[in-house]
């Protein structure tokens, strides 16, 4: 006996097999951060006037200056591993150092192989432990200056949303307690339909979605902190 389908018959299977597939593929939470752990306080902001004690910390922008250099003059931002990238001398390190340090290191390697006692000066033109940083499946990443404490929905928001790949089940959230950088994991998702609170994003946090498309400086952020810790507990 044969069985024929009619045309509507036809689009409502169709139909049907395509939610299966998108409900089989939705995004889930996951991965090693644990979720929803209790916030810790960050560590208290340095209060040494920048370019003095000041230590260089991921997503700063540094000034560079050297002299008869036009082309290695320039502002560099310090990425989410501690490196900054320069003409000829490629990846340094700068975390963690002083400016007079990083004036230091900058010196020797320009000295090695391409200048003659190089004039090199740097400075701190933007620091991030007075920002957050949010970056990932967001529409606009970026480093952005907040007054005080914000919530985690409101810092995505200012980096324009998730983008359409976005997986807003996983959201992880790193901070600085004790000097030590820990890590913990939301689901915005969850957050926005009311079932878990919005926690507090502070100065210096760094916010990072994940999604399909997600950067590879993250990938390797994410892989240069062994497990994740986890904040503290209140």
């Amino acid at each position: 006996m044969r069985i024929e389908l009619s045309r509507s018959r036809i689009l409502k299977l169709v139909a049907v097999a395509a939610a299966l597939f998108v409900g089989a593929c939705a995004d889930t939470a996951g991965g090693p951060i644990p979720y929803n752990v209790a916030l810790g306080n960050p560590d208290a902001p340095t209060v040494a006037p920048l370019g003095s004690d000041y230590r260089i910390a991921p997503m700063d922008t540094v000034s560079v200056k050297v002299f008869k250099s036009p082309d290695m003059t320039g502002d560099y931002q310090v990425d989410l591993t501690g490196h900054i990238s320069l003409p000829l001398v490629g990846e340094v390190d700068a975390a963690n150092l002083t400016t007079a340090q990083l004036d230091q290191r900058l010196t020797e390697k320009l000295g090695e192989k391409y200048f003659q006692n190089p004039d090199v000066s740097v400075g701190i033109k933007a620091s991030s432990r007075r920002s957050v940083t949010v970056d990932g499946a967001v529409k606009q990443a970026g480093t952005f200056p907040i007054a005080g404490p914000t919530s985690l929905m409101q810092a995505v928001a200012l980096a324009g949303g998730t983008t359409e790949d976005a997986n807003a089940r996983r959201v992880a959230v790193f901070r600085t307690i004790d000097g030590q950088r820990k890590a913990a994991a939301f689901d915005l998702s969850a957050i926005r339909h009311g079932q878990f609170q919005d926690p507090q994003i502070y100065p210096g946090d760094i916010v990072v979605v994940d999604g399909s498309a997600i950067k590879e400086g993250f990938k390797r952020i994410m892989q240069s902190f062994p497990l994740f810790s986890v904040f503290t507990a209140l």
